[in-house]
């Protein structure tokens, strides 16, 4: 276990944490209310890429040093930020005091327009970035420059093994006032942008069934009708070995590890959303004769129905796709340009 603790003084502003893969939602932006955690309690995850200001605008750096930061079409500004920002739960927090003068946000709470807003309590160094304003998933940001993890003799958090996941709950794709899920909304569409690299500009056939649902209608558009073609199938554990050209497989929550399927091209998913679409128990009961006995659906309800069409999340989209070098592909470059200008005015995209 971790524990982070001030660069400037030493004091512990953490309590004993232990690392997972950062969520593919971490940076999502979405509706107008506060968002719940980003982090599961006594956990934190590294976000390799450089982020919070200063910034920089794609005019200002060009396309040469973009590419060596590893964005590969343009996008509206660059953070220059330290790489390696830290995200804990808002709870595993200890020790740290707001900065006034850096408290703003832009409705409900606070954002991180100013750079760090918390201070250590002890010597008054800014250590963090605490996140709650409405459309962010509440997280504070532990600056890699202003704190140390420090090993601590405490139990650690076991990886579990990929049956063992089998075993924890499905992320639903229907929150239970029947809006899709944002998790969902915003994994799919990083799952799109790697599945888009990896088909070559050819058309992707989806069989049948909850892939085709959450993968179909984007690729039925973006991708041209005639041959050649790309398979797409789930690959993981619990599912017998496929011969397909690209495979859908699982991404670890705790250590990212991709499950390995052998294939040509794999593109990742986020474990919690890959299960569900492998194994999806959210079937309605229908009994081969009489009735369900009473209580079936008070004690178990089935999931309500989606209030609307499904929609992929554009900025995460656009994020995943200008960080992969097959984006300087001449095809995907204009698929991106065209969804970045709009003019692929799709009913899928918000």
């Amino acid at each position: 276990m971790i524990v982070f603790t001030c660069a400037g003084c030493a004091a512990s502003l953490t309590v004993p944490v232990s690392q997972v893969a950062l969520p593919a939602h971490a940076h999502q932006q979405y509706g107008h209310e506060p968002l719940p955690a980003l982090m599961e309690p006594r956990t934190y995850a590294v976000d390799p890429e450089p982020s919070g200001p200063p910034w920089r605008r794609w005019e200002e750096v060009g396309a040469e040093e973009a590419e060596a930061r590893g964005v590969y079409a343009p996008t509206y500004a660059l953070s220059y930020g330290p790489p390696g920002t830290v995200a804990v739960a808002l709870g595993d927090v200890r020790g740290t005091v707001l900065i006034p003068e850096r408290c703003d946000g832009h409705c409900c709470g606070l954002d991180s327009r100013n750079g760090p807003n918390l201070a250590c309590a002890q010597c008054g160094h800014a250590v963090a970035t605490l996140i709650d304003d409405c459309s962010y998933w509440q997280v504070v940001w532990l600056d890699p420059r202003a704190v140390r993890p420090l090993d601590v003799d405490a139990p650690a958090r076991r990886a579990l093994s990929w049956e063992e996941l089998r075993e924890q709950p499905e992320r639903p794709p229907v929150e239970p006032i029947g809006a899709w899920s944002p998790v969902w909304e915003a994994t799919v569409s990083v799952a799109l942008a790697h599945l888009l690299a990896a088909s070559g500009g050819a058309r992707v056939v989806v069989p049948h069934g909850p892939v085709a649902d959450a993968f179909r209608p984007a690729l039925d558009a973006l991708l041209p009708a005639e041959p050649p073609t790309r398979s797409l199938a789930l690959a993981g554990p619990g599912l017998p070995a496929t011969v397909t050209d690209i495979a859908l497989v699982p991404q670890h929550p705790q250590t990212g590890e991709i499950w390995p399927s052998g294939t040509e091209a794999a593109v990742p998913l986020v474990a919690d959303v890959w299960m569900h679409l492998a194994f999806s128990r959210n079937r309605r009961l229908r009994p081969a004769s009489g009735g369900l006995p009473d209580g079936v659906y008070r004690d178990d309800p089935p999931l309500p129905p989606p209030s609307g069409p499904f929609r992929l999340d554009r900025q995460m989209f656009l994020h995943a796709l200008a960080r992969l070098p097959e984006v300087r592909q001449p095809w995907l470059r204009t698929m991106y340009d065209d969804v970045r200008s709009r003019r692929a005015n799709l009913p899928f995209w918000w």
